[in-house]
């Protein structure tokens, strides 16, 4: 005969650890707005490069996005940190080579969304403004860019909530963030289901309201 074991829930012992709550989600907070802040700037960048009629540009920049499109963070992230230190003969911080796995997935889903915002512009509208005369800077910037832009911002903010949890990976490589912050709140309390459940809730109080948010500016750029 199996006997049920009621398991009693004890949440205010987890939540006594304020202090290295605190830390866990100011580190996962911190790598988030880093690596979202620069992908998106290498996303601007990459995605003008695309736009060069060169071989020689776009090339290195397609295999840039579709390497780190077509393998998993996870291993981008274990490599950054474990192997490039190896392959470049230099010791890198922690916090800079977790970080850049982070940054460059970032980079390269930006990149496509970047491009893909200023592709979407009618062709009759690069050409109307050329047979005005305009130079491709006035182009980009008074006609172009103000419409890409309205277009560019939902995928962005979507991107942006699947970063924040994607920061989540750095638990495997000892990074002090929310995960791993539970983990050793687990080994001191032996607590794991009021511990992982407290991160699951963190997540999802952050998460929520820029989901909403971003469904809101998708409805707002379909009108």
């Amino acid at each position: 005969m199996i006997l049920a074991v009621v398991y009693k829930w004890d949440f205010g012992l987890v939540l006594s650890y304020t202090h290295l709550w605190a830390k866990g989600l100011g580190v996962t907070l911190a790598y988030s707005v880093g690596t979202i802040a620069g992908g998106m700037i290498i996303g601007v960048i990459c995605g003008l490069l695309l736009l060069v009629r060169s071989r020689w540009v776009t090339l290195p920049v397609h295999y840039y996005v579709e390497i780190f499109r077509c393998t998993p963070l996870l291993v981008q992230i274990v490599w950054f940190y474990y192997a490039l230190p190896i392959v470049l003969q230099v010791e890198l911080p922690d916090w800079f080579a977790a970080g850049l796995g982070l940054t460059l997935y970032m980079g390269a889903f930006a990149t496509e969304i970047f491009r893909g915002g200023i592709i979407s512009i009618d062709k009759g509208q690069w050409q109307a403004s050329r047979a005005l005369g305009m130079t491709g800077g006035e182009l980009m910037r008074h006609i172009i860019l103000p419409q890409a832009t309205k277009r560019m911002i939902p995928p962005f903010v979507n991107q942006s909530i699947i970063q924040l949890k994607n920061t989540s990976l750095l638990y495997v490589v000892a990074i002090p963030d929310l995960m791993y912050t539970g983990s050793i709140i687990v080994s001191d309390t032996f607590r794991p289901l009021e511990v992982y459940t407290s991160v699951a809730i963190a997540y999802f109080i952050i998460l929520y309201p820029l989901t909403l948010w971003a469904a809101r500016l998708e409805a707002r750029v379909d009108q």
